[in-house]
């Protein structure tokens, strides 16, 4: 646990240094566009520069690979981890680039990310087969099951759901990084607990990073993280829950980040099954909270709040 806590220490600071350099960068050059459908007091963060999730990546992806040098953790998962990590944090970037700074549109579009995340997902899913197999640990019962060569799309829809349901809830200051730290830090100690180095190193790193980077992205935030941080965050999550055989324990722990993909979808599905009618005034579901009163400070300590109970919940699973 020592080198656990000198990992998150060394990402808080690297986070937190190159955070504070990054921000007058990107306020010149990668200024937000706020949604004029959305809270009306969102409308005053226009400008507030994005991208910022360049920093998490490289807080956290250099403290991992000091993790694997210095306190020699399994290379082989450290890189693995690392490259859904940096892999999907680049699909991000090249996404907020073309939409932010090069105002193309909308950005990569849908099926273009989705087939780059898919193709990084599946080169994940592969390695871990063909170097350890198809066992996943199933929490209830305790018990690895062999999924057997359909642990391969399994792995690829785990990753690939984690990363888009982080992506839809970082959408008020501080939320996704906030309740991102207190999920890593949770499998942060289940992977000490089942001895998988790599991923709670990872975690530990990754749980550093968002903390450092809140510094900055707590309300009222200086700095957002784009999809270059939220896809990072979604496919190192899930990376390193993989590695530790805990992809399950997604379910439980990161529960916050699977009511604001399922808002979104009964949004959708809803309003397409009726012609126009909504079951939330606005989703993701934080929105809705704001659209019913609720400030937005408010909204996020309590789902930062929910996060934690889930975590204490999960620690009674493993």
């Amino acid at each position: 646990m020592y080198y656990a806590i000198c990992l998150m220490a060394i990402a808080f600071v690297v986070a937190v240094v190159i955070t504070k350099f990054e921000i007058p960068v990107l306020r010149e050059r990668a200024g937000q566009n706020i949604r004029e459908d959305g809270p009306q007091s969102h409308l005053s963060k226009a400008g507030t520069p994005s991208m910022g999730g360049i920093a998490i990546i490289i807080a956290a992806a250099a403290a991992s690979i000091f993790s694997g040098v210095v306190f020699e953790a399994n290379m082989f998962e450290v890189a693995l981890i690392n490259l859904v990590f940096v892999g999907f944090g680049c699909v991000g970037f090249i996404d907020d680039y073309r939409k932010v700074i090069k105002k193309v549109n909308e950005g990569l579009k849908p099926k273009e990310k989705m087939a780059l995340l898919i193709i990084i997902a599946i080169v994940l899913a592969v390695a871990l087969y063909v170097h350890e197999g198809g066992q996943v640990w199933i929490p209830f019962v305790k018990t690895y099951v062999d999924f057997g060569i359909l642990y391969v799309p399994f792995i690829v829809f785990v990753a690939i759901a984690m990363t888009n349901a982080v992506n839809l809830t970082d959408g008020l200051d501080g939320l996704a990084s906030g309740a991102t730290a207190l999920t890593t830090l949770f499998f942060t100690a289940a992977g000490m607990i089942y001895g998988v180095y790599s991923g709670a190193y990872f975690c530990a790193a990754l749980c550093g990073a968002c903390l450092g980077f809140l510094v900055f992205n707590k309300n009222p935030a200086k700095v957002f993280m784009g999809d270059t941080g939220s896809l990072a965050l979604g496919g190192g999550l899930a990376a390193a829950a993989i590695v530790m055989k805990l992809e399950f324990m997604l379910v439980f722990v990161g529960l916050l980040y699977v009511c604001e993909a399922l808002s979104v979808v009964l949004q959708v599905g809803y309003f397409k099954a009726t012609g126009g009618k909504r079951i939330f005034k606005m989703a993701p579901i934080h929105h809705h909270f704001e659209k019913c009163g609720y400030s937005e400070v408010q909204v996020v300590v309590a789902f930062w709040t929910f996060t934690l109970i889930c975590c204490i919940v999960g620690f009674f699973m493993i």
